[in-house]
């Protein structure tokens, strides 16, 4: 890590570890289809309305601090990343969950977290779901049934006359039924783990990407607590949850 001279202009570009082994790989994996700017190094505290040079100084300290170089830990860059609201907006997108806190008495019980965003909304992107210790807990996701309506082309009617058509006009319509048949089919939409957290972290945490997920208590010999990170992936919302696991009477 070290620090970039901010009297120039300088574009300093890394691939995380997630992208080069994606690179690696040579599937035609890496594809970069989208950017986020984050603000990872301000301290907003530093805006001093009380300059002595008045307004256009206020900010003099934050623009003249310097910026970190770019890093390739995936999991260490980005944590505050700058999101576009609706032009007047008033209010911040929060998160809100189940509960704030979640005990569990023992080994297998099982929690269902479905965020909600409010002023604000996650629903096409989802939300981003860490454990900081899978070893006392784990996260599985929620599989949700959605019905959507396709059109399957079955093979086509013999052609009609228009000999056909006059002797029994019923014809056309059941023409159309048998060539364009619509269709009800239920599809599995449910969430993705596509990145874990550092080396030393990746035994202890997991990250799921998705809707909604289960957490499923284990079994521990001593009472121990963790905490689940819950970001919405569109609007950049974080909220904690608390987790505690009782030691499971069976090991006392």
């Amino acid at each position: 890590m070290g620090f970039l001279n901010n009297t120039s202009v300088t574009v300093d570009a890394v691939l995380t570890k997630k992208g080069r082994e994606l690179l690696a790989r040579g599937q035609d994996e890496f594809k970069i289809t989208k950017f986020a700017l984050a603000d990872d190094e301000i301290d907003y505290r530093l805006w001093d309305t009380s300059h002595p040079n008045g307004s256009n100084y206020y900010g003099a300290v934050i623009e003249n601090m310097p910026l970190l170089e770019s890093f390739v830990d995936e999991n260490q860059i980005m944590r505050f990343k700058l999101i576009s609201l609706p032009k007047n907006t008033a209010k911040l997108p929060i998160l809100e969950v189940p509960s704030p806190t979640l005990t569990f008495n023992g080994p297998g019980v099982t929690q269902a977290i479905t965020p909600n965003t409010r002023n604000g909304s996650d629903s096409e992107a989802g939300y981003s779901f860490t454990l900081h210790d899978a070893t006392i807990a784990n996260l599985t996701p929620v599989v949700q049934k959605k019905t959507i309506k396709r059109k399957k082309k079955r093979r086509p009617f013999p052609a009609l006359s228009a000999a056909d058509i006059e002797r029994n006009p019923a014809l056309l319509q059941i023409q159309k039924e048998l060539e364009d048949d619509l269709v009800d089919i239920a599809v599995n939409v449910g969430a993705t783990t596509p990145v874990f957290l550092n080396e030393e972290e990746r035994k202890r945490s997991i990250t799921i990407q998705g809707e909604s997920v289960n957490l499923v208590s284990r079994s521990v010999t001593a009472d121990t607590s963790t905490n689940l990170t819950v970001t919405g992936l569109s609007t950049g919302a974080t909220f904690n949850v608390a987790v505690t696991i009782k030691a499971d009477p069976s090991t006392l």
